[in-house]
C-alpha cells in the first residue's frame, strides 16, 4: 500500500497503561511496525480497521524493546523496508534501526519490498525492455542458446522443459552468471566447480549483454549493504560476512517469461512451490501478478510496487542462523490468456566454495532458531554453497545433467 495509510479507529487491546488511541500513519505499513516498536510496553496487541472496510491485524510480542518477537499480518501485504537510511550512514540512529527491522522482517516473513535503492527506475526499464525484445526473437534462435548445450547451466530454457519438484513450469528463461572460463577439472574436484565458465548470448541482440552486467553492478552494490545491514541487525560486525563473497561471488540472472493459460485440471505449473539455495534474491517484474509467497502455511499474493524490488531469502541464511531465518517458500501462478508476466531475478549468491555454519546469535534470536534444516529429509542444505545450489540445478534441469554430469564412480 502507497499513499496515506488513513485508519479510522485503532485499538490498542492490551498494554500496561489500558490506553485507548486515535492515529494516522503515512506511507506504507512498516511505519507500524517501527511505531510499535519504540512503544515502552512489554506487551502490545493491536488491531487496526482501515476506512475501505479492508482488515488487517497486527500482533506482536514484545519481550525485549525495541525487538519485534512476533509480528503477524493477516493484510495482504508485505513489508516495505526503505534502505536508503543505511545507504546514507550505516551507523546512525536511522541506520540503525533500519538494521533491526531487516532482522526481524527476514526471521518473519522472510519476503518483503526492498525501496530507497538508489538504482535509477530507468536502468530497471531498459533491462525489461530488452528482455521483452528477447522473447521476440525467432525461436531458433533462442534454441540455439538452448541450456542443454551448458554444464555451467547457462542459456535459454524452452517452455517447459525446467522442473519444480518433479514437475513441468510454464515459463521460458535465459539463465545469465558470472563470465569467465570453464574450469579444467581434476579428478577429485567437486562437481560444483563445473559451474563456473561462460554465459550463452544470442548473436542478434548484444545489447542484452551490456545492459545485463551494467544492471548488476548496481544492484549488486544494493544487495552488499542489504546484506551488512543484516549482519549487524543480527548483532554482529558491519563486515561479518564480507569474507563469503570474496573473490568470485557467483551471482546469477534469470529473466523469465510466463506465457498466460487458463488455469484448469492438467496444465502445467507457472512455476512450483520452492525455495532460493543462496542469500538474498532480489526480483524486478512487470505489472502481471502470479508470484505467491507462503506465510504460516498459506499462500498470499506478492502485488508489484512500482520502483521497488522484491527481496527473499535463500537457504544459506537458514543454515547460518540455525533456522532463526527462513527461506522462505514461494510460487508463480501463471497470468491468464492473454497475458504474459516478465520478470528479472537477481541472485545474490556468496563464492561456491563458502561455507555457511552456524554463527553466533544474541540470546534472544537463538531462542527463537528452531534448527536450520529443512522439515523435508529429501531436500537437506548443505553447507557449502556449491553443493547446495549445484543439488537445485540438477533437479531443475535434468536434461543438462543427462548431457554433462555422468554418474560417478
Amino acid at each position: 500500500m502507497t499513499g496515506i495509510l488513513s485508519l479510522s479507529s485503532v485499538r490498542l487491546l492490551e498494554t500496561i497503561s489500558n490506553c485507548r488511541i486515535q492515529v494516522h500513519f503515512d506511507s506504507d505499513q512498516i511505519k507500524i511496525i517501527l511505531y510499535i516498536s519504540r512503544l515502552n510496553l512489554s506487551f502490545v496487541s493491536l488491531e487496526a480497521y482501515i476506512n475501505d472496510n479492508d482488515y488487517f491485524k497486527l500482533h506482536a510480542d514484545l519481550v525485549f524493546r525495541p525487538w519485534l518477537r512476533r509480528l503477524h499480518w493477516t493484510k495482504k501485504m508485505l513489508p516495505i523496508l526503505d534502505i536508503a537510511p543505511f545507504l546514507k550512514d550505516p551507523f546512525s540512529l536511522e541506520g540503525k534501526e533500519f538494521s533491526d527491522s531487516l532482522a526481524q522482517t527476514c526471521h518473519d516473513p522472510g519476503f518483503f519490498f526492498l525501496k530507497g535503492h538508489g538504482i535509477p527506475r530507468q536502468e530497471n526499464d531498459e533491462l525489461m525492455a530488452i528482455a521483452k525484445q528477447f522473447f521476440k526473437l525467432p525461436e531458433q534462435e533462442r534454441h540455439a542458446i538452448a541450456i542443454v548445450n551448458s554444464p555451467h547451466f547457462r542459456g535459454y530454457t524452452v517452455l517447459g522443459d525446467e522442473r519444480t519438484q518433479g514437475k513441468r513450469d510454464w515459463r521460458d528463461q535465459i539463465d545469465i552468471g558470472p563470465e569467465e572460463p570453464a574450469i579444467t577439472m581434476g579428478q577429485d574436484d567437486p562437481e560444483w566447480l563445473r559451474l563456473r565458465g561462460p554465459n550463452q548470448w544470442p548473436s542478434s541482440l548484444p545489447e542484452l549483454r551490456v545492459a545485463v552486467f551494467s544492471w548488476v553492478r548496481g544492484i549488486e552494490s544494493v544487495a552488499m549493504e542489504l546484506f551488512r545491514a543484516l549482519a549487524v541487525g543480527l548483532g554482529q560486525d558491519y563486515h561479518f560476512f564480507d569474507n563469503k563473497m570474496s573473490p568470485d561471488p557467483y551471482f546469477r540472472v534469470k529473466i523469465s517469461r510466463y506465457p498466460g493459460q487458463e488455469m484448469k485440471p492438467g496444465v502445467y505449473q507457472g512455476l512450483g512451490l520452492h525455495h532460493d539455495s543462496g542469500l538474498f534474491t532480489f526480483i524486478m517484474q512487470n505489472q502481471v501478478g502470479g508470484l505467491q509467497a507462503e506465510r504460516g502455511g498459506v499462500l498470499q499474493e506478492v502485488t508489484p510496487i512500482p520502483g521497488a524490488f522484491i527481496v527473499n531469502l535463500g537457504e544459506m541464511f537458514q543454515t547460518a542462523t540455525n533456522g532463526f531465518l527462513k527461506a522462505t517458500k514461494h510460487q508463480v501462478n501463471s497470468p491468464p490468456p492473454g497475458e504474459e508476466r516478465i520478470s528479472i531475478a537477481y541472485f545474490m549468491n556468496p563464492r561456491l566454495n563458502a561455507v555457511f555454519d552456524p554463527i553466533p546469535l544474541p540470546a534472544k534470536f537463538a531462542a527463537l532458531a528452531g534448527g536450520g534444516q529443512n522439515p523435508n529429509p529429501d531436500d537437506p542444505i548443505y553447507s557449502t554453497f556449491g553443493e547446495n545450489t549445484l543439488k537445485i540445478r540438477k533437479r531443475a534441469h535434468p536434461d543438462v545433467v543427462a548431457a554433462h554430469y555422468p554418474v560417478r564412480t
